[in-house]
């Protein structure tokens, strides 16, 4: 069949050809779009570096002691007495410990057996406050419980009638020492157990990791413990907070009675006799003895002394420290520091998933054809094209056959 044949022969098979390869490609099916995590994202672990990945952040978590050392530097970690050089000596005390630091910079000035544990006895009281003022709305009227009107040790004398604000049990916590005054504030929390809870997940957002809280008294029982170092963390924490600041300044104060009101005194000793006190707190208990934390303000900067297991007098001593503290603050090469909180983590951003597009074999066909097909237009084209090639072909065949 010679070259004449050739065209109708191959419309014929275009045509076969077009209508057996369908109009448009479906594309693979997109990749399922990444899951939105229904928790938070798991920290990366310490010293790895944060990591980052399809708009999410996993923020780092604080270092645990036993990875990176003593909290605050590695000079604290030691026993006996770190002073900075150049400058003469801390005064002699008996407190088996001490941490002498500048509130604003966070500098430890000097210290002795910083991370020494021992038990906090009444000092473990600005954990209570600093994790509760924030927790129970100061004017809520509270009716203690028999068993926190029955607390042993200290106590400003509660009675079961709800007499009281949360703000009047506060204040007599940290003036009068009241153990009574804890207990009813963790019930009024929600009950003994998970203040403990909230006061041992405070601390370790300060990075106090010398202290556990087993009351929120510092009645002492097993397994309780500070530092002077956590000590001063926690003071430093709590002179932030307004309401704290107020409460322990306080010289004196009206505390609500059944008939009327009683007068209750602050038992910081040096609030009456030290220029520029602001106040903290003290403690004692046969098995824990004397422990103090407190902080001075002059010339509009703030001094922390805190001391544990002192088995006397300590005041004239602390005031020695602060004095000292002052002297030497912004003139010697810290020994170390007081480290800031554990930072919160960041929250995870939620990246919207994209739209799911149905892929097509070209842009102009997608344009062209509805979803579901080739449109009719294009089925009529491929019939025409189709009998057309049909005719040429036999009318070829006919003219083929009148030659032979």
């Amino acid at each position: 069949m010679g070259m004449r044949h050739a065209a109708p022969a191959g419309a014929l098979i275009a045509a076969t050809a077009l209508l057996g390869v369908p109009a448009h490609a479906e594309a693979a099916p997109p990749a399922a779009p990444a899951r939105a995590s229904s928790g938070p994202v798991a920290p990366a672990r310490t010293g790895d570096a944060p990591a980052t990945a399809a708009g999410t952040y996993n923020a780092p978590v604080a270092p645990a002691r036993a990875e990176n050392g003593p909290v605050g530097g590695a000079d604290l970690g030691r026993h006996g007495v770190i002073a900075p050089l150049g400058v003469k000596a801390p005064p002699k005390t008996a407190a088996r410990s001490y941490v002498i630091a500048d509130a604003d910079t966070g500098e430890v000035l000097a210290a002795k057996d910083p991370h020494g544990r021992f038990l906090p006895a009444s000092t473990l009281k600005t954990l209570t406050a600093l994790t509760l003022i924030p927790k129970i709305d100061k004017k809520l009227k509270i009716r203690p419980s028999l068993n926190a009107v029955n607390q042993e040790g200290s106590a400003v004398g509660l009675v079961a009638k709800p007499l009281y604000t949360a703000e009047d049990l506060f204040k007599a916590l940290m003036l009068v020492s009241g153990n009574d005054c804890a207990m009813a504030l963790a019930e009024a929390n929600g009950g003994l157990d998970k203040t403990l809870r909230e006061m041992n997940a405070e601390a370790k957002r300060l990075q106090a990791y010398d202290t556990v809280a087993k009351t929120p008294s510092g009645l002492d029982k097993p397994g309780q413990s500070s530092s002077a170092y956590d000590l001063a963390l926690i003071a430093r924490a709590g002179l932030a907070d307004r309401d704290f600041r107020r409460y322990v300044s306080l010289k004196t104060d009206k505390f609500p009675a059944p008939k009327g009101y009683y007068e209750i005194g602050n038992h910081n000793r040096l609030l009456w006799r030290y220029p520029g006190m602001i106040g903290v707190k003290n403690g004692w208990t046969t098995k824990a003895l004397g422990s103090f934390v407190g902080a001075a303000r002059r010339d509009g900067h703030t001094i922390i002394v805190s001391i544990m297991r002192h088995d006397g007098y300590f005041w004239d001593e602390v005031a020695k420290l602060l004095d000292w503290g002052f002297s030497a603050r912004g003139r010697v090469t810290p020994v170390g520091r007081l480290v800031d909180p554990v930072p919160e983590a960041a929250p995870t951003p939620v990246v919207p998933a994209a739209p799911q597009v149905r892929a097509s074999a070209t842009p102009a066909a997608a344009a062209r054809e509805p979803a579901g097909g080739p449109s009719p237009v294009v089925w009529y084209a491929l019939g025409a094209v189709l009998l057309g090639g049909t005719a040429w072909l036999a009318y070829g065949l006919r003219r083929r056959r009148r030659a032979d």
